[in-house]
């Protein structure tokens, strides 16, 4: 029984004042917990545990901690709680450590002079702090301390999954650079293949993963909740990334590859190339490196490019994705489309997801996806608007 129904069947003894649920995510988004937690009505705190510091590998935990802060049952359930747990009376122990009078953020001058020993649990531990308590304008620095730890000790799985955090927390971020999603997940796989068996790590690359490694849609509830919160009346809570693509799609038993009756946009190659640089062109692959015979989800961003005040025109056709897989290789489609918004000209980020398989043999090299995209952009406010082609190059690392 997962969150909610731990809810409703403790839900009078909560009212009772004879138990206080507290929970802890492991999220990349905790804003997307918060949405949850209002779409249920449950107002129980939440901790937000995106570096996994717990070191759980497996979730949903449960555990019954008494008045004295000691943890008496490890495996707790609803229907037995009360029997198990709220019945039962718990001595003080002898030699109890004190409570601190009160929480307060670590000394991050302190961290930063432990790593003068030059260890990389040190350079770790001052990321931690600076992840946590340092906030965005200090993530460069954080990430910079994971990057230390990882040099002194290439094999802290730890630090692989926390500096993928931080990448992807700096994606997400007004910071972003354009490889920032890539590196997040090529070192979350990193980690995991460090530690195969850590099933915290190997969900957050399922979350942006191919359907056919899906245990079940991540993020597909999100819209019935923003409707039924509505409907109460209330505000629903804002997303800073919005889930889509991979976040919402369900698992796939058997990959599927597309008809080949999709024809082509430009097979001539006839459009002219955006040499301005009216678009900019994101590319990541999840998993970072294809196993043989398997898929991996590519995921493509399209933004203006705003220093050039370049931007989308909509009174035109809408953006065209095509990718021509080489041989032995297979996508789930070769033609996308992104629709247009419905005023004239717009700035919104444009994203294309698909999926491609390998071939049951691989190389162990890097393999080249030839793909274009073709759009409408306009250069200024009042400049001349063009249609415009740009191949997107996409590569995969490939294992044997």
């Amino acid at each position: 029984m997962h969150v909610p129904g731990w809810h409703e069947a403790t839900k009078q003894l909560q009212q009772d004042g004879k138990f206080q649920m507290i929970g802890i995510i492991q999220e990349q988004h905790p804003d997307r917990c918060r949405l949850f937690m209002q779409w249920k009505q449950m107002g129980w705190p939440i901790i937000v545990d995106s570096l996994n510091l717990t070191g759980v590998s497996t979730v949903p935990r449960t555990l019954a901690i008494d008045e004295h802060g000691i943890v008496r049952l490890t495996r707790a359930r609803p229907e037995t709680i009360e029997e198990e747990f709220l019945n039962l009376s718990y001595e003080k122990p002898e030699n109890l450590p004190s409570q601190p009078s009160s929480s307060s953020p670590p000394d991050l001058k302190q961290l930063k002079a432990g790593t003068s020993h030059g260890t990389g649990d040190a350079w770790r531990a001052y990321g931690d702090g600076l992840f946590l308590w340092g906030e965005d304008p200090r993530l460069l620095e954080a990430i910079a301390a994971y990057q230390q730890a990882i040099r002194l000790n290439p094999e802290d799985a730890d630090a692989h999954f926390r500096l993928g955090v931080s990448y992807r927390r700096r994606y997400d971020s007004d910071l972003r650079q354009s490889d920032d999603f890539q590196t997040a997940v090529n070192h979350w796989g990193h980690a995991l293949d460090l530690d195969p068996n850590q099933y915290i790590w190997r969900r957050r690359i399922q979350q942006f993963g191919p359907r056919l490694a899906k245990p079940y849609p991540f993020y597909d509830w999100v819209s019935t909740a923003r409707r039924e919160i509505s409907a109460r009346g209330e505000t629903p809570s804002v997303l800073v990334t919005e889930p889509g693509g991979a976040e919402i799609a369900s698992p796939q038993k058997v990959f599927e590859a597309g008809t080949n009756g999709q024809a082509e946009p430009d097979p001539r190659g006839r459009i002219y190339r955006d040499k301005r640089g009216f678009v900019h062109a994101e590319t990541a692959v999840v998993p970072s490196t294809a196993e043989p015979g398997k898929p991996v989800r590519i995921h493509v961003t399209f933004r203006p490019n705003t220093e050039i005040k370049a931007h989308w025109n909509n009174e035109a056709d809408d953006l065209v994705f095509w990718v021509n897989p080489p041989e032995g290789w297979a996508a789930d489609s070769r033609r996308h489309t992104v629709a247009n918004p419905p005023q004239a000209v717009s700035l919104e980020t444009r994203k294309v997801e698909f999926e491609i398989r390998s071939p049951a043999s691989s190389s162990g090299e890097t393999i080249q996806i030839p793909a274009y995209a073709l759009y409408y952009v306009c250069e200024d406010v009042n400049g001349t608007c063009l249609y415009r082609r740009q191949d997107v190059d996409i590569e995969i690392a490939t294992r044997r």
